[in-house]
């Protein structure tokens, strides 16, 4: 890598660089077509999928989504950290980092105060993200509960709200 990591939105250019770069780093098909998936539905935001770019070449990829909170009879909108991924030879070098920093003050920035992403407990934290049962929240499905995080991007922002994290069907084969 020569110059800068640039991050910034997909464009529609980027969708077949995206799609290998997810097949490259995890190695199976359900991560690339699940962005493929969201990016048909209503929940997606275009702004909110993010590529690392150095010298034109997509290195990492960040996706954002809508999901709900079902919270006594009420679905609440919130966004999951979807998927993320960095090409193997360019993992460990701080790429996935910046992208989820910039997303999740992209995310802010849009008006987004609380983020939910189920992944490794040891990397998550230091973006904010806590064990999502601490808040009263809770998944449909099996998963560790340390592995089901919730980060807010504003300070109480889900102060009252407790319930069941849902993910929209498209989700179904990614989930544990």
């Amino acid at each position: 890598m020569k110059n800068e990591i640039d991050i910034r939105s997909e464009t529609a250019d980027d969708q077949k660089s995206i799609y290998d770069l997810h097949l490259s780093a995890f190695g199976r098909r359900v991560e690339p077509e699940l962005v493929g998936k969201i990016r048909s539905k209503e929940n997606f935001i275009p702004e909110l999928s993010l590529v690392a770019v150095n010298e034109n070449k997509i290195l990492g990829h960040l996706l954002f989504s809508i999901i709900t909170i079902e919270s006594e009879g009420k679905e609440i909108p919130v966004l999951a950290l979807s998927v993320i991924s960095v090409l193997p030879e360019y993992q460990k070098k701080g790429i996935g980092t910046k992208l989820i920093k910039r997303g999740l003050e992209k995310c802010r920035r849009l008006g987004h105060n609380v983020i939910i992403v189920i992944g490794h407990p040891s990397y998550y934290p230091r973006f904010g993200f806590v064990p999502a049962s601490g808040y009263g929240l809770s998944v449909p499905f099996e998963a560790p509960d340390e592995a089901v995080m919730a980060a807010e991007l504003a300070h109480g922002a889900l102060n009252g709200i407790s319930g069941t994290i849902q993910y929209p069907p498209e989700f179904a084969e990614d989930l544990p």
